[in-house]
């Protein structure tokens, strides 16, 4: 299968204005993350396809995410089950002390019939969203007393039946209830790649462009439609979604750039242009990674003079344009740390022209320096700084313009970071008993158009799996249909004959309930043969 990536993710103005409507109780920023419920549907023949792939990549990304140091990522994690009815498998956990208990449920999962499956019947799907939003309402009046408290959930249903017919069934049975804490409804089609039709093949050359769906508000809320591939990588990088910072109550960054034109000879004008940004990890930081450093030396480390993060997205950064540089002009050597990439924000907080503005203003920045073939230099503005230093060190930063909506920016060394490089030239003639053997070795490599690190495996998941590995010693493991039910009387041991009751929430009266149709995008995850942007 051709697997490709691409390094941001479009925006459309529907789903910005969707993100700036929602309002959330002020949280502590280890807060901002939303709780996450998965709901597991699996009563479709295709389910022996995609039980093994979406296992694996359900381990994988939940075991990256508890070994990442610093606040959790994914703060609680609730997992259900949709056969002929639904089936709690793991009730609220916090993530990074329950990972064996995550193993334990992902493990049941890979147990379940391959052939045959269940038969669709019920609204199971629609029953395990009422169930996941009452656990959360019980666990939020529980931990509020004790001071901690999550204020939103997000759904997330995977399922290979009709997405469209999942959302009809939300739309009749959710209007009465209430959906206060709940940010969103993922509702992920998954799908084989035969089963694609060939305009959906050619959409999936934007890979990764998660907001490009179907958005359905519904009191504020958005029910986001998307299709994927049943495949590890695609699963994968869904599930990795939620590692990203879900917190939209500010602005992370401000690029600061001259209001007006210059003529030769004259002063800048003191005014300044203000693009508002929010930044987004591009990789992981190996760093933050169990086993290689420790959480309190990391943050000292993030907050240097030198560096900047995207999470915790605590701290406003303002980077003030300096000069522009040809592309072609800046040698690798002398850029150093992870890249970020820089997006128009969607803070909630600004008024709506003012996002718009904010937005067409940014776009028209990428498509400038494309069309000139141009970086950006710019200079960051220090912190609020101790009152006990006398100069502010400045640090400087290379923003690069791509073919999408988005910049990259990296650190720059300055003079004094700088180290000697005198070096020979290289030699123009070589002797043909050098020569002849080096061609040959460069003859027998495979050659590649782009690097793809989607082709490239560490073992890094292996490693941190071994590492979080605490063995259950409370139960043995059993089969299945030996096992009493969950939420049953213990009189009732048949899987087959056992039933959920669905739970009964109060009504709203003053809650309404409409959807707007749109034409659904499909939205598709890693393709092989995209072009690198960054």
């Amino acid at each position: 299968m051709e697997i490709s990536y691409q390094c941001t993710e479009a925006m459309s103005s529907k789903k910005l204005l969707s993100e700036t409507r929602r309002t959330f109780p002020a949280t502590k920023a280890c807060c901002q993350q939303p709780s996450r419920v998965l709901i597991v549907d699996v009563t479709s023949p295709s389910w022996a396809n995609t039980c093994s792939v979406l296992s694996e990549a359900l381990e994988n990304s939940l075991c990256l995410a508890c070994s990442l140091a610093g606040p959790c990522r994914i703060p609680l994690l609730s997992l259900y089950l949709v056969q002929n009815q639904q089936e709690c498998l793991l009730p609220f956990v916090h993530l990074k002390e329950n990972f064996a208990r995550v193993q334990a449920c992902i493990s049941e999962l890979r147990t379940l019939p391959r052939e045959g499956c269940f038969p669709q019947q019920g609204n199971g799907v629609v029953q395990a969203v009422q169930d996941g939003l009452q656990q959360f309402k019980q666990y939020s009046r529980h931990t509020a007393a004790g001071g901690s408290a999550n204020s939103s959930v997000e759904i997330t249903i995977l399922t290979s039946q009709s997405g469209k017919e999942i959302v009809n069934q939300l739309e009749m049975k959710l209007k009465d209830v209430d959906l206060v804490s709940l940010r969103r409804i993922q509702v992920i089609e998954v799908l084989k790649r035969d089963f694609l039709e060939p305009e959906d093949v050619e959409q999936c050359t934007p890979a990764e462009e998660l907001s490009s769906n179907v958005d359905i508000p519904i009191l504020g809320m958005d029910i986001d439609l998307q299709t994927i591939e049943d495949n590890v990588i695609s699963l994968e990088m869904l599930f990795k979604t939620w590692l990203h910072d879900c917190g939209s109550e500010r602005e992370h960054l401000h690029l600061l750039l001259p209001s007006g034109g210059l003529s030769h000879g004259t002063a800048p004008k003191p005014s300044l242009m203000c693009l508002k940004c929010d930044l987004q990890e591009r990789l992981l930081d190996p760093a933050l990674i169990s086993g290689t450093t420790d959480g309190t030396m990391r943050t000292a480390d993030l907050n240097s003079l030198c560096q900047m993060t995207a999470w915790p997205a605590t701290t406003l950064y303002k980077l003030q344009v300096v000069k522009a540089l040809k592309s072609e002009g800046v040698c690798e050597s002398v850029l150093y740390g992870l890249p970020f990439i820089i997006k128009p924000t969607s803070c909630w907080k600004l008024d709506w022209d003012e996002l718009e503005l904010n937005q067409h203003s940014f776009h028209a920045l990428c498509h400038s320096l494309l069309k000139r073939k141009w970086m950006l230099l710019a200079k960051r503005e220090p912190q609020n700084t101790c009152p006990s230093w006398n100069v502010a060190v400045h640090s400087y930063y290379v923003i690069v313009p791509s073919d999408s909506a988005t910049l990259l920016v990296k650190p720059v060394a300055a003079r004094e970071l700088l180290m000697p490089s005198a070096f020979p030239a290289l030699l123009a003639d070589h002797p043909e008993r050098v020569q002849g053997p080096i061609e040959s070795a460069l003859n027998s490599l495979e050659v590649e158009v782009t690097y793809n690190p989607l082709h490239l495996k560490s073992n890094l998941y292996k490693y941190l799996k071994s590492t979080l590995y605490r063995p259950l010693h409370r139960q043995q493991p059993q089969p299945r249909d030996q096992r009493p039910e969950r939420h049953q009387p213990k009189q009732h041991q048949s899987r087959a004959k056992a039933t959920v009751a669905p739970l009964r929430m109060a009504p709203s009266p003053a809650q309404s309930f409409r959807v707007r149709r749109d034409s659904c995008v499909h939205s598709f995850l890693p393709k092989e043969d995209d072009k690198i942007l960054h």
